[in-house]
């Protein structure tokens, strides 16, 4: 799977010339190895070569020029799947410890953005999650009560309060505080940058053509420039099913999703606190703002396997995506400046993939499947580093790739 993405991309505009990275140019070995340079790769190669380990991490084209550029950047502890629907799915504790474990990964991007010492427009918000219709109204209220008994900073707004804050009334909302958004271009290009000065040996236009395991346990990798690598522990972080995995995962829902960036707007007087929005229809409308003051909203996600290819085909949806924006803000919301589509994947349980390859040992993969992937690499990245230094981690059980969703041959 090679084609993720296609549009028109507002991130990669907002940052001249990124740091280059050389191709291999010989054998090496090192204690870890990542592969892929997205935001997974780049969280990854933070965690193992801030704890000492001799990583690198290899990236078959540039750094954050995959699905990074057209990643959203909200960074939120709510998920796609309600925690009510996942303690139905999981059991109560399961389900809370997930949560407050996506709770924790907000509050530590947010301290990872603060380490790199560079803009990478991290901005703390509050989310307004509104019931999309009167029928969804009953499962918002559940959501909440779950939500606060469990220690979450959360409210709950009647009609009246949402429509003094914002240009639309709705028929209540949750409020969860504790949110945040990034530049996810930006904030990748940082994270590579510091701990490329810091020990972690980093490779553009090197891909992986190939991973055998030697008998005494350790791991080969063959690149396209002709040169291997041989590591103790290798963790793909390519955000999508490696080959390696191919038929052994339950197959994913695969959906392409849509997003425009407007042009700049006035400061937004009726855009309380510029706060994440979206909502409970699935799919559903989410929407934040840029540092510039732009409006980025996604949504209209549909089955396929493949994004659009077409700009006709991409701007008839995208040009759907901002009436519903436009239906929602008013009038006076600024044109689309950029808009592209992209397929990610969900699991069938609605929880991302990230441990050990119950066949591989020594092999991990971080998948952040779901529309919450920003979170889950952050998640990952502490989880994987947990299990290679084999260490416990109270999530572990909840994403492994050996849970019942997984295919055993």
């Amino acid at each position: 799977m090679k084609d993720l993405h296609n549009g028109s991309f507002y991130w990669p505009t907002t940052m001249a010339a990124p740091r280059e990275y050389p191709a291999l140019a010989e054998n090496a070995k090192a204690r870890a190895v990542v592969i892929g340079g997205g935001m997974a790769g780049a969280l990854m190669g933070r965690a193992l070569a801030g704890n000492g380990f001799d990583a690198m991490l290899l990236e078959q084209n540039r750094i954050a020029a995959g699905s990074t550029s057209a990643n959203t950047g909200l960074l939120q502890f709510s998920n796609d799947i309600m925690l009510t629907d996942l303690i139905a799915q999981i059991g109560e504790a399961p389900a809370v410890r997930f949560y407050r474990a996506c709770r924790d990964a907000v509050v530590e991007l947010a301290k990872t953005a603060s380490e790199t010492g560079r803009d990478v427009e991290y901005r703390d918000r509050s989310s307004l999650y509104y019931a999309s219709t009167e029928q969804d109204l009953p499962k918002l209220a559940r959501e909440y009560e779950a939500l606060a008994a469990n220690g979450f900073d959360v409210e709950f707004w009647e009609p009246e309060q949402i429509a003094r804050h914002f240009p639309f009334r709705k028929p209540g909302a949750i409020v969860t505080h504790g949110d945040g958004e990034i530049n996810p271009f930006r904030f990748v290009q940082a994270v590579m940058n510091t701990v490329a000065d810091n020990g972690l040996r980093v490779f553009e236009h090197t891909a992986v053509t190939g991973h055998e395991t030697l008998p005494e346990g350790t791991h080969r990798l063959r690149t396209s420039t002709g040169h291997t690598v041989e590591a103790d522990y290798v963790v793909y972080s390519i955000g999508y099913e490696p080959e390696q995995l191919r038929g052994r995962l339950v197959k994913p829902k695969m959906s392409r999703s849509f997003a425009v960036v407007t042009e700049p707007m006035p400061e937004p007087g009726n855009w309380h606190g510029r706060w994440l929005i979206w909502e409970t229809a699935r799919p559903y409308l989410y929407m934040r703002t840029s540092a510039d003051g732009r409006i980025v909203a996604g949504g209209l996600d549909e089955t396929a396997v493949t994004p659009y290819a077409s700009e006709a085909a991409i701007y008839k949806q995208t040009g759907r995506l901002y009436e519903q924006v436009r239906a929602l803000l008013g009038p006076d919301t600024p044109p689309v400046a950029y808009a592209w589509n992209a397929l990610f994947a969900e699991s069938q349980d609605n929880l991302p993939f990230i441990g050990e390859d119950p066949a591989r040992k020594g092999v991990y993969y971080m998948l952040g499947y779901g529309g919450n992937g920003d979170v889950y690499c952050m998640m990952g990245a502490g989880l994987l580093l947990s299990l290679i230094r084999g260490e416990p981690h109270p999530i572990a059980d909840l994403v492994r790739l050996g849970r019942p969703s997984l295919v055993h041959a």
